[in-house]
């Protein structure tokens, strides 16, 4: 049979004309219009609490239907909730939900393990939209800071994690904002399919004596299958930090302002408790004015805990500003050295690699890029750990070296490797300088 270009002029004419046809009212145009919508209403004003509300709304949208929380409208949460019963609901978060910074209710009501203003969990669960989850951080933080407490105390004045998911199954989050938490921004736990894409979490004092403390961007327990797409971080602490027994994680294209770093960990800090993290990969990453680059930190003394690290990859890091760009701490949280040497890490560490690094540290460790310290135990592993095309330099000019201690093996050819007691770490430690800081809050993945 032949088939002339008039026959198909006319075939295509015939599709555009039936694709033209207006549908009915009521005839749902797509996925999301296909979904039962189950509107709520907004708050009046920042003390009109619609808890029960947003409540009752999930209620309804559970189960196959779409919660849509509409751009330019606030709904203010005053009370804890419990949202772990979801099943294949999605929640298009336009607005704003701001939760209330009464710090005596929520410290006296708030669920306690882990504290949390709610939680989360079930399966195929959607959050989406251009909308802001805001946390109230403010208070939080300056009444923290006035006592002068330790950062990793969360008993004497406890601060409430923003977002919690736990014993889930297909979590999809895209496009929120993560705003202001109290402490971190994020935890999940117990949880398989996470995805990320396109958020970003903030954490900014109005107050520039006070510092947002503990304010991660994620944080995670006994996790399996994560991935973060495209994510625009601005925090005082971990931009990631995947703790105890993650799996299967893919990081791609993470923008990170004043973090710790991309941090596996901490692990191994309670004793008889094994923790993990392995099959790892952290790609496309700009780290600026920050700590680190990419960081492993686990515990030692006598109350640690055992496990390992394996099979973990930072590749393509630009830095800016950064102390060091690669960082292994092997005791981890105020360890003197004494009782380090005295309890080491019982953590295992292997096949490591830090592949294609650029960019300039801050010079507050003059030439030293880089440092691990491995585990001073017999029965610890610390082995296979690699920087492979590295170019990075400090500010202060001469050579770049990395500090090594205990590695089996060194790190490559790409950077001299030195013990820290030697001549040449002491020197290079000693050139120090002030690096330029980055001023750069763009979105690198954009064209």
């Amino acid at each position: 049979m032949r088939f002339s270009l008039l026959s198909a002029t006319g075939l295509i004419s015939a599709v555009a004309s039936v694709l033209a046809v207006e549908l009915p009212p009521g005839v749902p145009r797509s996925l999301e219009e296909f979904r039962g919508k189950h509107p709520i209403r907004s708050s009046e004003h920042v003390e009109d609490d619609i808890s029960a509300e947003f409540l009752d709304g999930i209620k309804e949208a559970n189960n196959g239907g779409l919660l849509h929380l509409p751009k330019g409208e606030l709904f203010v949460i005053g009370k804890p909730l419990d949202l772990t019963f979801l099943n294949d609901i999605e929640i298009r978060l336009d607005g704003e939900i701001r939760f209330t910074d009464d710090v005596p209710f929520w410290q006296a009501s708030g669920y306690k393990h882990p504290f949390q203003v709610g939680k989360w969990g079930g399966n195929d669960i959607r959050i989406y939209g251009e909308g802001v989850l805001n946390g109230q951080g403010q208070r939080w933080w300056e009444e923290f800071s006035d006592l002068g407490i330790p950062a990793d105390n969360n008993y004497t004045y406890a601060r409430p994690i923003l977002f919690y998911v736990q014993n889930s199954t297909n979590v999809n989050i895209e496009g929120i904002h993560f705003k202001d938490s109290p402490i971190w921004h994020q935890l999940i736990e117990w949880t398989t399919g996470i995805h990320y894409r396109d958020v970003i979490c903030t954490a900014h004092s109005t107050n520039a004596s006070v510092h947002p403390a503990n304010s991660d961007f994620f944080d995670s327990q006994n996790i399996w299958d994560l991935t973060v797409e495209r994510a625009w971080v601005d925090v005082g602490d971990d931009c990631f930090s995947p703790k105890s027994n993650a799996t299967n994680v893919h990081v791609n294209q993470m923008y990170c302002n004043g973090s710790h770093g991309q941090s596996i960990g901490s692990l191994g800090e309670h004793v008889g408790v094994g923790s993990y993290v392995e099959d790892v990969v952290i790609e496309n990453v700009w780290m600026l004015n920050g700590q680190h680059g990419g960081r492993i930190k686990v515990w030692a003394g006598p109350t640690a805990g055992h496990g390992y690290v394996k099979n973990v990859t930072f590749r393509n890091f630009w830095n800016a500003n950064n102390e060091y760009v690669g960082f292994l701490d092997s005791c981890y949280w105020k360890i003197d050295a004494e009782t380090c040497l005295e309890h080491p890490s019982r953590m295992n560490i292997s096949d490591i690699v830090f592949e294609n690094f650029s960019g300039y540290t801050s010079g507050k460790n003059g030439r030293v890029i880089a440092r691990f310290t491995c585990s001073s135990s017999p029965d610890a592993v610390c082995e296979n750990i690699q920087m492979r095309n590295i170019a990075v330099e400090p500010p202060c000019g001469g050579p770049a070296i990395a500090i090594c201690d205990g590695i089996s093996g060194g790190l490559g050819d790409d950077v001299p490797c030195y013990p820290s007691d030697s001549e040449e770490a002491k020197a290079a430690l000693a050139d120090k300088c002030e690096g330029p800081r980055s001023d750069y809050t763009g979105k690198p993945w954009e064209p």
